[in-house]
């Protein structure tokens, strides 16, 4: 029996724009889900559970950032934002909504493909630290389960926001570089994209109650990176 293909849910209320994605993805070997409109995407997601969705923000429906949050009320799955939206406001509301990347319009079969590399790969979970839990203070982190926990309650995170965490973890009481996690976390094609890593790591802090004014967990070290400290 052959491989099972990777599913990706394509939703865009553009037929033209869905047919072309459609082929792109398929060349490269997905099984591509199409939907031209947010209520059947939302249907589809619950029948195919795929394994990652292209979302097109401006839709007459339903707009994709309302879409990205219903999502994320019960799923962690891979979102990208495709998007003729290319202003910096944009990219933070959807980012902030859940989405793991975020690009426009006009993109070439390249550049899609190394996208939907890049965030799938960052759903597997490579080089966990060796200990098989970490704690700091109400922050509990249980490696073999992929759990985070404050005060004892499960914490959700992305897989973009557990690799984040995971990997200054396994760097404890070393200041990692922006240029550093975005390489290890979203791939070296990310380099640069600091602004892509601000907001993420925002909303990671958010998650864990880790206050920016003076953060117990996640620290900054201005000009240079992050780094989360040993536990005391």
């Amino acid at each position: 029996m052959p491989p099972k293909k990777t599913s990706v849910l394509v939703v865009d209320d553009d037929i033209r724009i869905l047919r072309m994605l459609q082929r792109m993805l398929e060349l490269e070997g997905y099984r591509v889900i199409p939907a031209n409109n947010a209520e059947t995407a939302l249907d589809v997601f619950n029948d195919e559970t795929p394994s990652l969705v292209l979302l097109d923000i401006m839709m007459p429906d339903i707009d994709g950032i309302t879409v990205c949050r219903r999502i994320r009320e019960f799923s962690q799955v891979p979102i990208i934002m495709v998007t003729a939206k290319d202003g910096n406001e944009d990219k933070v509301e959807g980012l902030d909504a859940g989405a793991d990347d975020y690009v426009t319009k006009p993109l070439s079969a390249e550049e899609l493909a190394a996208r939907v590399r890049a965030v799938l790969r960052r759903t597997k979970f490579p080089d966990e630290p060796s200990q098989p839990t970490f704690c700091s203070g109400d922050l509990v982190i249980d490696f073999a389960r992929h759990q985070v926990s404050i005060n004892g309650e499960d914490t959700h995170l992305s897989p973009t926001e557990y690799r984040i965490l995971s990997y200054l973890v396994g760097n404890v009481d070393k200041v990692v570089t922006p240029d550093q996690l975005l390489e290890k976390v979203w791939g070296k094609e990310y380099i640069g994209a600091t602004h892509t890593l601000q907001v993420n790591i925002a909303r990671l802090r958010q998650k864990l109650n880790d206050h920016t004014e003076e953060p117990k967990y996640i620290l900054t070290r201005p000009g240079i990176g992050y780094m989360v400290s040993k536990p005391v």
